[in-house]
């Protein structure tokens, strides 16, 4: 079980004690929680390609730390969209034209919108920072050039090793060898003097339209991908649950509350009972995502009442409608002592992404086009200079009055609003610890073999070992099939301000290598 920590003036909580390190390192320097945002998510960019890095997407929410009054309420939390476009060459009748039906998975530049990470920093750094960028980076850029040890949940290195391109990992054995990304280094010091300019516009960015063969062209680079956009919220166990639009999915987290709100589960999470109303809470937020997720989407959270009457208390529901190996993504937080809260997830998609890498820097490029459909005429169709849809879903929690009370969130793929329905309901409803939050079993609906597979078919309910709940879903009607404990089930991170004002943190345990430090 992770420890719940505890700190008065700021708090960094990753899935990798370096980040945690750099993120702590900016608050000592007297930077915000968006500086030490940045700076822990660079150092994962470096440390971390099997689940985020330059070459991927970022979604951030931010409260302000300002004491607001009932009426301003609002107007403390932002919410940050810094994910990428489709090239300007997209075409989709070519692809069906191969006898495509689904966007390519792996091995695919069609699959690789512009990456939108690098614009995130810059937007994150610009509106909130306090500290030089250069000041920021320079711990990512350390230990790009320096070198750090290869994380025990990198994979086999024969595996990352023999990918074309790959040439930082040709030498990684096991956990613990040392590993230089001197390619790395070379676009975060473009990005430290020349911003994003100096990233789309440089090095990576040449070698990026030369792997495109036409899918990207000059003026794709040149747009930027942040867009500072309204966060969506609603009320749930007497706070605001806040998360960021379409093109993300995180309104399916924000209609699950809404349907679980008046299901009235019991307060024992040991309860059957308890799992069975999240799972169908879960299950009738999204039965129709794959047609109803697209960048230009309204969040339908107004029909919670009527998903709702979808649920059977008793047993396993099957939501009339259009059919429905893990995602890996990073997610961390950060909350500095003036009371700024930033709630920030990058990702690759799935693992190392697509499994290129661009050829100049060694950056390996995500596959976040695979949320694309290729249904012609279907709102969220690949297409020139489009958002596909996002699995990619932060958290935030404010108390009515405005104040800050929770960062949280999770990787996992489509997974993640389940997974942050259950932590939410744990930490606001139950009032468990953010180390309780965090240890405790999960279940998930079904994935299938991408991470992203979710809503194609009916959906099982995959649960973690030493559950409590296996027999008693199945006597529901579920089928529940039982994995390891481990990141299947996502690496959640947590910092939860206290009524005194202290900051409490936890680490998710899955990550092994994750921590929460405070100051």
């Amino acid at each position: 079980m992770s420890e719940t920590r505890f700190a008065l003036n700021g708090m960094v909580c990753t899935v990798d004690h370096l980040a945690s390190a750099a993120g702590i390192a900016m608050l000592d320097q007297g930077g915000s929680a968006a500086d030490a945002a940045v700076a822990a998510n660079a150092v994962l960019a470096v440390t971390a390609p099997h689940m985020c890095g330059l070459g991927g997407d970022l979604f951030a929410l931010v409260h302000d730390g300002s004491a607001q009054d009932g009426s301003a309420r609002d107007g403390s939390v932002a919410a940050l969209n810094a994910s990428g476009r489709a090239g300007s060459g997209a075409d989709p009748d070519r692809l069906r034209a191969e006898g495509h039906d689904r966007m390519p998975h792996l091995y695919d530049i069609r699959s690789v919108p512009v990456p939108g990470c690098v614009d995130g920093w810059a937007a994150l750094h610009e509106r909130y920072g306090r500290l030089p960028l250069g000041d920021v980076l320079a711990p990512a850029i350390r230990h790009a050039e320096d070198g750090f040890p290869a994380s025990p949940l990198m994979g086999p290195g024969d595996f990352i090793g023999s990918l074309p391109g790959a040439g930082d990992f040709t030498h990684v054995k096991r956990p613990g060898d040392v590993i230089r990304r001197p390619g790395v280094a070379r676009a975060l010091r473009a990005v430290a003097s020349g911003g994003r300019s100096g990233f789309y516009l440089g090095e990576f960015g040449e070698g990026l339209l030369e792997m495109g063969h036409g899918e990207y062209t000059e003026d794709d680079l040149a747009l930027p991908n942040a867009d500072w956009v309204d966060p969506i919220r609603v009320e749930a166990f007497g706070h605001h649950v806040w998360t960021t639009p379409p093109n993300s999915q995180g309104y399916l987290l924000l209609l699950a509350l809404e349907i679980l709100g008046k299901l009235d589960p019991p307060r024992d999470p040991a309860d059957p009972q308890w799992t069975h109303l999240l799972v169908e809470a879960a299950r009738a937020a999204g039965y129709d995502r794959l047609d109803a997720l697209h960048e230009s989407a309204v969040p339908p959270l107004d029909t919670a009442d009527a998903r709702r009457a979808l649920v059977d208390r008793e047993r396993c529901s099957a939501p009339a409608g259009p059919p429905a190996a893990t995602g890996d993504t990073t997610y961390l937080c950060a909350v500095d002592g003036d009371g700024m809260g930033v709630s920030l997830i990058q990702s690759n998609a799935s693992g190392y992404g697509s499994l290129l890498f661009e050829p100049r820097t060694g950056i390996n490029l995500h596959n976040r086009g695979i949320g694309f459909s290729l249904a012609p005429g279907h709102p969220a169709e690949y297409g020139p200079r489009r958002r596909p849809p996002h699995t990619l879903s932060p958290a935030l929690v404010t108390h009515p009055d405005g104040r800050l009370r929770s960062v949280l969130g999770t990787m996992g793929g489509d997974a993640q609003p389940q997974i942050v329905l259950q932590l939410v309901t744990r930490l606001l409803d139950l009032g468990e610890s953010p180390g309780e939050v965090v240890s405790a079993p999960r279940w998930v609906l079904g994935m299938g073999g991408t991470g992203f597979d979710t809503w194609r078919s009916a959906p099982s309910v995959e649960v973690e070992e030493r559950n409590p709940w296996g027999d008693g879903l199945r006597g529901r009607g579920h089928t529940v099939n039982e994995l390891p404990y481990g990141s299947h089930f996502g690496h959640a991170q947590v910092i939860d301000v206290l009524p005194s004002g202290v900051l409490a943190g936890a680490a998710d345990p899955r990550a092994l290598i994750g921590a929460v430090l405070g100051r």
